[in-house]
């Protein structure tokens, strides 16, 4: 399906929506500017229609079972939007800025094509509405597996409020359509772009001279442990947090290091979270439990003894889930799915270990004593972590947080400067 101009088409106009998009987008970007409040007040309209229980229905047939209510309406707010504005561009975001015989004025970049992700439900719509808080047309990419959850959000929006019409364009368009991609691509002033390493390089290959490239790329999330306030809150929160998101966002928690360089305690501390990530697993059967998961970390442990990298490695298996402990310190993605890696990682050579993952990191879930919190905390700053959480909120959404510790708001904007 297509979304253009506040109407759902088949895929079959698709081609013919594409040859007629500079025209309908030269048009909108001569017309007034769209205003922030316009947005703001659409969506908080909606956010409260939506708190009301106006579309349960609808929620209840996309959204996963990991996904809640509680989860998107703290978003949804024109408090927590028009806090988002002003930390990330001043109290007059949009207003003009005199200089000496020049004056800076403050403008949408123009067209941005939003080639989103489909591991987290809802990002391809959130990542839209920032293009429109700035006053950008959006032509958005819809993932692989989107199942008409992004479809249905801006059709809600734009019956909210028709305005928003003529700046949001959405395809579910496969990648291997180069040349639709390529022709959208060329009517982008800014391409935004999240995923893998892979996908970057191929949203890099589509962008013409010119066009402004804006990268959201994979990173690597863990936990810390060195020591506790609740022992068995703590790890039954981030066992939870590791099934209930499939370790498959940017930050789920992929190795667990501990504060330790001793092999026993690493082995302990396997033995003591495996029951409390097996009774997770067994709460969320569509999360990672089941013989599926376990095959996952086993498999991936035998191509690492065929390959002779799983020396000293020791697999602790359980239902639906597994712990494996390896000897090196390195950050890497686990077997993901309930499969977890524990690794030995003392204080003093925690820098040094994840500044090799530089421009990689993103959140760290920190589980530690109350009078080592705020050291500890420093420490993991200062080694490039953008996000620093307890071990139960490390996928969670914080209002006004940054896109890997960036403004992406500002990325969407340019200044024109203008002689007196």
């Amino acid at each position: 399906m297509i979304f253009a101009n506040g109407k759902l088409l088949p895929d079959s106009r698709r081609r013919e929506v594409i040859a007629d998009l500079e025209t309908a987008v030269n048009e909108v970007r001569m017309g007034p500017r769209l205003e922030a409040e316009t947005v703001i007040a659409a969506v908080d309209a909606l956010g409260k229609r939506l708190a009301g229980g106006e579309f349960d229905q609808l929620l209840a047939q996309f959204l996963p079972a990991n996904v809640t209510l509680d989860d998107l309406l703290p978003l949804l707010s024109r408090e927590t939007i028009e806090a988002k504005l002003a930390a990330e561009l001043g109290p007059d975001p949009f207003g003009d800025r005199p200089f000496p015989r020049t004056t800076a004025r403050v403008l949408p970049l123009g067209t941005l094509l939003h080639i989103a992700p489909g591991n987290m439900p809802g990002l391809p719509v959130y990542t839209a509405l920032e293009g429109l808080l700035t006053g950008n047309v959006n032509l958005l990419k819809l993932p692989h597996g989107d199942k008409g959850l992004s479809l249905a959000a801006l059709r809600l929006l734009v019956e909210q409020e028709p305005r928003l019409a003529p700046y949001l364009y959405a395809f579910d368009l496969p990648s291997k359509e180069q040349g639709d991609l390529k022709a959208l691509a060329a009517l982008a002033d800014g391409l935004v772009t999240w995923g893998s390493d892979r996908a970057i390089l191929a949203a890099r290959s589509l962008a013409p001279a010119g066009c402004k490239l804006i990268e959201w790329g994979h990173r690597l999330s863990f936990a810390y442990v060195s020591g506790y306030e609740d022992k068995s809150s703590e790890l039954s929160s981030l066992a939870a947090h590791i099934i209930e998101t499939g370790q498959r966002l940017c930050s789920s928690c992929q190795v667990i290091f501990l504060n330790t360089d001793r092999w026993e305690e690493g082995k302990a501390f396997c033995r003591d979270l495996l029951p409390y990530l097996e009774k997770a697993a067994s709460l969320r059967p569509g999360r990672g439990a089941g013989a599926q998961a376990v095959l996952s970390g086993q498999t991936a442990l035998l191509e690492r003894i065929i390959e002779g990298r799983a020396k000293g490695e020791v697999l602790y298996p359980s239902k639906g889930c597994s712990v494996i402990l390896r000897p090196d310190r390195e950050l890497e993605l686990s077997p993901m799915e309930g499969n977890v890696l524990v690794k030995l990682l003392p204080q003093e050579e925690l820098l040094s270990t994840l500044r090799r993952q530089k421009g990689r990191l993103q959140t760290a879930g920190l589980i530690c004593s109350p009078e080592s919190r705020e050291a500890l905390t420093a420490l993991l700053s200062q080694a490039g972590l953008t996000r620093i959480t307890r071990a139960a909120a490390m996928s969670a959404a914080f209002p006004g947080e940054s896109h890997d510790g960036e403004s992406p708001l500002r990325r969407y904007l340019r200044i024109v400067d203008i002689e007196s």
